[in-house]
């Protein structure tokens, strides 16, 4: 099997290399200080909340995306972007950081990196140092403990960040039934006006971020704007109008549904959060496994993309305000989410797990003038595009699906900002405040399609296969072996067992072993549970191999390479 050879290649040429080659990739070659792509540019960076692919760019054909779609179309899309942690603050963390969970040592919400692990800058740090405004609206940090109940305010961000205020009624019963009763359920499409203030957290985050374009305009000081959108997060509430472009009749079930035979119980997440809603509570499924009704699957897929529609439209707002201020020709848009989100894939709903569904993100960059032809200022390049009555779609600028992941985001928009790149990571990096263990992705840029599928021929030669088939690392924790009340988010005293996960182009191959939190140790000489997964053949990651097959104990060594 091709995918077989292409996987085993890979193993063979990590094997051969030393063990602190995994910790980062190289520092990028990029600029000291000097000309980038985007040199001088202003950043926007878009983040949501529990964003899987499910985009027109990404090759949806049901989702009504126009205006992510119209960004794609000219931007650089990565369609093999993979989160480091299925799981809000621990992958916002990460990414911000341009460090990994193991680093942080943030996988829960409960502690703060600067203080449990070490005094690392952050992404928009490093641009406030190096004379950026930074700004952040809406959930970019997870608000809390993990970034020490301020976003990390004054460390990252120039002004106090600004959160909606409609965000403290997110989980508060607001939705009506069809007895007319409010309730905190699950399913929540709202009559906005009667919502409390008459608005909903995302709308207000639009709001506040057009408001300080406009103030950009006027002050002409670069910028880092970072806006967090909260949906599709759950409680899956947003204007109810946008139930109307998705009829019950169109959804369908997930490919699969089922929980796999051959699934490990400590892989699988018994989706506690849904379970706590309301409408969910009225179902009584039995717990771990009991699987919801059709009907009621359909109905939360059907709210998943009327989210995603909702969203959209924020989007496309926010981009169009860019245009009327002036800013399209000069500032670089990054578009990304922290994680996925199961739809009934593998039994399952919510993340927190190591599937591709809860770890592959959407992942975009706007260049003006790398990923497009130079733009006049002035120009309209994201006229905004009503989901309602847009037909048509708009295929990415440029694509790759080269593997990536969020912790390379960091150092590749430094450099695209002309910003001296971060070193490496050393292989114990605590005491570093300043270093990523990702690597900058921008070599990835100017890379066409033919020229990544003619990299895939042949595998003969092992570092050349290595080379060119990166690999990205997700890992999450679980209390025990089987589905616990607390599985899917432990806490750190509670974590017995790490699940690391490794994804290449061609598979995905995890180890659940022993972890002890009192000194954050794995062991991987103490293995509980395995998965493999070919995605020539199974693509939708349901048929684990792990235990019939001859290559299993060679990829097991990939993740000795990652104790720290």
């Amino acid at each position: 099997m091709v995918a077989a050879r292409l996987c085993m290649c890979l193993v063979l040429s990590l094997l051969r290399l030393p063990r602190d080659a995994f910790a980062a990739g190289p520092a990028a070659a990029g600029p000291g200080g000097g000309r980038g792509p985007g040199d001088g540019m202003n950043v926007l960076f878009i983040v949501v909340d529990d964003l899987r692919p499910i985009l027109g760019c990404y090759g949806d054909k049901l989702v009504k995306s126009p205006n992510i779609d119209q960004l794609a179309s000219q931007s650089m899309v990565f369609s093999n972007a993979y989160a480091q942690q299925a799981l809000c603050a621990p992958s916002r963390v990460s990414f911000l950081t341009g460090r990994r969970p193991d680093t942080t040592r943030l996988y829960d919400f409960y502690s703060y990196w600067r203080v449990h692990a070490g005094n690392y800058s952050t992404m928009p740090q490093y641009f406030k140092e190096n004379g950026y405004v930074t700004l952040s609206v809406g959930k970019v940090f997870h608000p809390g403990v993990s970034s020490n109940y301020s976003d990390d305010y004054p460390y990252s961000w120039s002004i106090p960040p600004f959160h909606p205020s409609a965000e403290k009624y997110e989980n508060d019963k607001t939705c009506r039934g069809k007895d007319g009763k409010l309730y905190a359920n699950l399913v929540c499409p709202v009559n906005v006006t009667e919502m409390p203030g008459g608005t909903l957290p995302d709308i207000q985050s639009t709001e506040e971020a057009i408001r300080l374009l406009n103030v950009m305009k006027t002050n002409r000081q670069k910028f880092f704007l970072a806006v967090g959108y909260h949906k599709p997060h759950i409680p899956l509430r947003y204007p109810q109008e946008f139930l109307k472009l998705y009829p019950l009749e169109n959804i369908t079930l997930a490919p699969d549904p089922w929980v796999p035979k051959k699934l490990p119980s400590v892989a699988y997440n018994p989706w506690m959060d849904i379970r706590q809603r309301d409408d969910v509570e009225a179902l009584n499924v039995s717990f771990p496994y009991g699987p919801l009704p059709d009907d009621f699957q359909r109905q939360i897929r059907q709210s998943y993309y009327a989210a995603v529609s909702y969203l959209d439209v924020q989007v496309g707002l926010l981009l169009n305000a860019l245009d009327n201020v002036g800013f399209s020709n000069n500032t670089i848009v990054v578009f990304t989410a922290d994680h996925g989100w199961s739809l009934g894939e593998h039994g399952e709903w919510a993340k927190y797990s190591n599937f591709d569904v809860a770890t592959r993100v959407p992942l975009m960059f706007y260049v003006p003038g790398m990923t497009t032809p130079p733009v006049s200022q002035g120009a309209r390049v994201f006229p905004y595009l009503d989901p309602f009555s847009h037909i048509g779609g708009s295929a990415p600028q440029g694509q790759s699906k080269k593997v990536v992941e969020l912790v390379s985001v960091f150092p590749t928009l430094a450099e695209l900002a002309g910003l001296q790149v971060p070193p490496a990571c050393p292989e114990t990096s605590f005491g570093v405040v300043l270093c990523t263990e990702g690597t900058s992705i921008v070599h990835y840029f100017n890379v066409s399609e033919e020229k990544v599928e003619e990299g895939k021929e042949g595998c003969d030669d092992t570092d050349r296969c290595f080379n060119e088939e990166p690999v990205a690392f997700s890992q999450y924790p679980r209390p025990a072996d089987t589905p616990q009340w607390n599985s899917d988010k432990p806490k750190l005293k509670d974590i017995r067992i790490m699940g690391y996960s490794v994804r290449t182009i061609d598979c995905r191959y995890t180890v659940w072993v022993q972890f002890d939190p009192s000194n954050f140790s794995a062991d991987f000489k103490d293995v509980h549970a395995g998965e493999l997964y070919m995605m020539e053949t199974d693509p939708n990651q349901d048929y684990n191999i792990y235990n019939n097959t001859s290559h299993g104990w060679l990829l097991k060594k990939i993740l000795g390479f990652l104790k720290h």
